[in-house]
């Protein structure tokens, strides 16, 4: 495995990948390695030739007031992760080699960036959609792995490949949960024993808008009161709960067709974030 820093240096190692007929498979990531990044690397192996890895916390999706400097990080133990996960490439820059002083471009994708995760954190997207660009140009990958926990910003970042021609195919993957349901995240080094145990309410809530689907309910403003009932058991504050579409993200009164159900919560110290896809 080659761990590489800069952006020359991973261009110059792909071209060479290119040229002898090699696929690519890019896993972004922020490091602090779990179950989720573990299986996005599998399923990157299992279709592409070479699987590569970017290990870097943006700070340009984090707002003023947010948790990038004490944002969990454990590099050595991520390489060491990555390594046993037969990955070919890890790309570790500086923020320096992300975003040069002279950096002047910034890439938005407009309307979807502006509700539900985006409501309360402005900026964040914006700062998503960049350095994922600027990744899928320095590590020229034939497909992209991005899990599905963070529903929205998949639905934004296709969005932006699409609508900029870039050629990579960009895959969604399963959310990958702890036992008791709580979906994995860096974020959960957070939580102490008190606050892990409340965390599970958001994925109840949502299952609970599953069950009432299943049984015919069909107006989102009942599904989404019960909902609520789980997070005020749990005592978790509410950021966001909504049953939207899922291309458009845009809220629906009555549920006709396929829907997603998605929620933000504050559990502690720790914003966390969950889906369910309804169909």
């Amino acid at each position: 495995m080659k761990v590489l820093t800069t952006a020359r240096e991973m261009n110059r190692t792909v071209l060479e990948l290119r040229e002898k007929g090699k696929t690519l498979g890019l896993v972004p990531t922020m490091g602090m390695f779990h179950a989720g990044h573990l299986s996005l690397m599998r399923r990157a192996r299992e279709e592409n030739d070479a699987v590569l890895v970017s290990l870097f916390v943006n700070p340009t999706q984090f707002g003023p007031d947010e948790d990038y400097e004490r944002y969990p990080r454990e590099p050595e133990t991520d390489l060491q992760l990555a390594e046993r996960e037969e990955v070919a490439l890890v790309f570790q820059p500086s923020v320096e080699e992300i975003y040069p002083p002279d950096d002047r471009t910034v890439v938005e994708v407009q309307e979807l960036s502006n509700f539900l995760c985006g409501a309360n954190r402005p900026g964040h997207f914006r700062g998503v959609t960049t350095v994922v660009a600027k990744l899928l140009a320095i590590c020229g990958p034939h497909r992209a792995y991005f899990g599905k926990k963070d529903y929205q910003q998949w639905v934004i970042i296709r969005r932006m490949v699409w609508d900029l021609g870039l050629g990579v195919e960009i895959v969604g993957c399963p959310i990958i949960r702890e036992a008791d349901g709580l979906a994995c995240s860096s974020r959960n080094a957070y939580l102490n024993p008190e606050d892990r145990a409340r965390a599970p309410g958001l994925h109840l809530a949502l299952e609970r808008i599953r069950a009432g689907v299943a049984a015919g309910q069909t107006e989102t403003s009942v599904l989404v009161r019960d909902a609520r009932n789980i997070l005020e058991d749990y005592k978790l504050r509410e950021d966001y709960l909504a049953i939207v579409d899922p291309e458009s993200l845009q809220g629906i009164d009555r549920i006709r067709g396929p829907v997603v159900a998605l929620g933000a919560i504050w559990c502690g110290k720790a914003r966390l974030i969950d889906n369910v896809e309804l169909i």
